[in-house]
């Protein structure tokens, strides 16, 4: 065999003339120590604060205290495998988790990794568990309801598409039945769920996906978990990834998202014992003083985004409408965008055009986070936090809980910030006065024990109370949908219960509903359609009420004062 130099030559020359020099920086370090999820990195001169790095077992980590000899790092995995003066490598980038419609029905550790044993996760979508919150022009007032199913939270203290409401209380009150029966409440209605468990037992929230898949809510849920024996540094990250996934939703698809945080107290004491073991200088209750920060920077990213418009003409699909496909080239952002897409579209472009919202605008992520109390002490350090921060808050009460009152709402100190703007018109006129009239009551309840006589009227209302406190519990796994609680809650304010026996009310509800449902179907549809109390839809439900008593039959004997009162009508 013959070489030829010509033939050699001109593949040098071909391979030089392709060449093209590049030089790559890493920085490596040395572990120095280890042990309880932190590790101690000397040689990371250049690595920045909150980067990711990675040991040499494969184990990934972040980097939070940035010291004169050496680097803070919280390791996100089994720490016990790495050893001192193992090799850690910085990545140049911020942990990131993967995203996606892959994601969905799926449970996974706050890296993204599934942990359900149903297979591998395939998507090549990732998004930063870090992210900056929406400014005040990407956003929108919240005007959407994001239904419970609830009666008493969906009258009482209502929550909009977008907020963030608290729900806080003892232990064992309830906070989490609140949580998952408001996952239940939205199927069909295309709202995607993320669920995080922190340091909760795994028995715990295996019980929980069981319950979630039993009721198919699995099919547009997520569950990230940090179990009770994961390392602090999971248990602190674990909502952060959670609101990453549900962003993804919000941003990319312009889809309602849900993200609820069970429970934030634990994730604080994850950062304190992290915060504590960096040698971070400890100040109330012995938490950080960035604490707070930590709360905030991750519920600031729940936002109603506003909605985009652009001009387009009357041919064009929904599906197909993008931001640069307006025939001006504009993009309108927001209700100040819509009133002046509506002026130009009036000026220029009236015939065969119209105005169409991009597909991907308008997404929202509401966020209900969950605090434990201790002993009712809502004003302690981290409650407080929360509270500030949130929206509003739904109260639990131990003692209304124990006396059988479920949900244990407090209508004292339960609020919403948002109020009447996120309630379908319906359940805003039944309920208007609900919110009072219970405070009242409990009050007058407390006074009615010291055992005073009472004139008619003081009884009246104390017996209206009864009935109503009776309308409002709720079983568990059981939501209602926001037509039924339109027509419960209106029977109760208007006196139809008036003359039911408290413990007949409860019945006396299923079988209204069943019966509206059977025998009057027009009266349910029109109000699913028109989502307000016309007088046609008043003058029905009355006649409804009025048919439903005649035919309705007490199980028992009948209170003295129910006979009197059907003797009289």
């Amino acid at each position: 065999m013959k070489f030829r130099s010509d033939e050699i030559s001109s593949v040098i020359q071909r391979e030089v003339e392709r060449f093209s020099p590049e030089i790559t920086r890493t920085e490596v370090g040395t572990v120095l120590e280890i042990g309880d999820g932190i590790a101690r990195v000397h040689g990371l001169s250049g690595v920045m604060a909150g980067e990711m790095v990675a040991f040499k077992n494969g184990v990934k980590g972040i980097a939070l205290n940035l010291e004169e000899t050496s680097v803070g790092v919280i390791v996100l995995g089994d720490y016990t495998q790495i050893e001192e003066g193992d090799e850690v490598t910085a990545t140049g980038g911020l942990l990131r988790v993967p995203v996606g419609d892959a994601m969905i029905g799926r449970v996974v550790n706050p890296l993204g990794e599934p942990i359900d044993e149903r297979g591998p996760i395939v998507t090549s979508l990732t998004r930063a568990i870090e992210s900056a919150a929406p400014g005040i022009a990407g956003r929108q007032p919240v005007d959407e309801p994001m239904q419970t199913g609830i009666k008493a939270i969906d009258a009482m203290v209502p929550i909009g598409r977008g907020q963030r409401e608290l729900i806080i209380g003892d232990r064992k009150t309830g906070k989490t039945a609140i949580a998952i029966d408001t996952i239940l409440n939205q199927k069909g209605t295309g709202v995607i769920c993320v669920y995080v468990a922190i340091a909760q037992k795994e028995s715990t929230t295996a019980g929980l996906v069981d319950v979630l898949r039993r009721h198919g809510a699995m099919d547009y849920t997520i569950v990230v978990a940090a179990g009770a024996s994961d390392p602090a540094p999971l248990q602190y990250i674990a909502p952060y990834a959670g609101c990453a996934m549900a962003e993804y939703f919000m941003y990319e698809q312009g889809k309602p998202t849900l993200c609820i945080y069970d429970d934030l107290s634990k994730q604080a004491v994850a950062y304190r014992e992290v915060s504590l073991l960096l040698r971070r200088p400890p100040g109330r209750e012995a938490y950080p003083g960035d604490i707070f920060y930590a709360h905030s920077r991750l519920l600031e990213r729940s936002a109603k985004l506003a909605n985009k418009y652009v001009i387009v003409p009357e041919s064009i699909k929904a599906e197909d409408v993008t931001e640069d496909g307006g025939v001006n080239k504009k993009v309108y952002i927001g209700v100040p965008g819509a009133e002046e897409a509506a002026h130009d579209l009036k000026a220029s472009y009236a015939q065969g055009h119209k105005i169409a919202k991009t597909p991907t605008s308008g997404g929202s992520l509401t966020a209900l986070p969950i605090i434990e109390t201790l002993e009712g002490e809502v004003s302690a350090y981290i409650p407080t936090n929360v509270i500030s921060i949130t929206d509003g808050q739904i109260y639990l009460q131990p003692d209304l809980f124990f006396a059988g009152v479920r949900p244990a709402i407090d209508v004292g100190i339960s609020v919403s910030r948002v109020g009447g703007k996120a309630q379908i018109a319906a359940i805003r006129k039944v309920a208007g006065g609900l919110r009072l009239d219970l405070a009242a009551f409990r009050e007058l309840e407390a006074f009615a024990q010291l055992g005073t006589d009472l004139d008619k009227a003081t009884q009246a209302q104390l017996d209206r109370g009864y009935r109503m406190v009776e309308l409002l519990k709720q079983p568990q796994y059981q939501p209602l949908a926001a037509i039924d609680q339109v027509m419960s809650i209106y029977a109760g304010t208007t006196g139809a219960l008036d003359d039911v026996p408290i413990r007949e009310v409860q019945r006396f509800e299923k079988e209204f509903l069943e019966f509206v449902k059977t025998q009057r179907p027009q009266l349910r549809a029109a109000l699913d359609k028109e989502k307000k109390m016309t007088d046609a839809i008043v003058a029905d439900l009355k006649a409804a009420l009025k048919d439903f008593k005649a035919s309705f039959k007490y199980a028992g004997k009948p209170e003295a004062g129910v006979v009197a009162a059907t003797a009289k009508s």
